[in-house]
């Protein structure tokens, strides 16, 4: 049986999906923080300027997971009343794969501030 959009879903299943949507939203809530706290405590000549290339991404994942939170919630949430399958998404390997970069940069940063003195 084919659920209608007016009928109301278990209102669990919509409760949990706005959960994961405000997960999404802190997300990228603390990717701004790193973003500021890069900018603001990070010294200016530290390593040529990266910090400005690394809070740059950081808050470019953060725009990116802000926005796919919204997305998802939607689609989601249309599933859901319509009775349908999840929609697959490919938002979290992004975010990982751009955190791991952001991680790998600052770790190599980190040895050749260490070696350099």
């Amino acid at each position: 049986m084919i659920r209608q959009l007016t009928d109301e879903p278990d209102y669990r299943f919509t409760l949990a999906n706005e959960r994961t949507f405000l997960a999404w939203q802190r997300t990228a809530l603390g990717l701004l923080a790193a973003t500021v706290a890069l900018l603001q405590f990070v010294p200016g000549p530290a390593v040529q300027g990266m910090q400005y290339i690394l809070s740059m991404v950081l808050g470019m994942l953060a725009i990116v997971s802000t926005g796919a939170g919204l997305l998802r919630w939607r689609q989601v949430d249309r599933a859901i009343r319509c009775s349908e399958r999840l929609p697959h998404n490919r938002t979290p390997a992004l975010l990982a794969s751009g955190l791991a970069v952001v991680g790998l940069v600052v770790s190599v940063l980190a040895v050749v501030k260490a070696v350099n003195g």
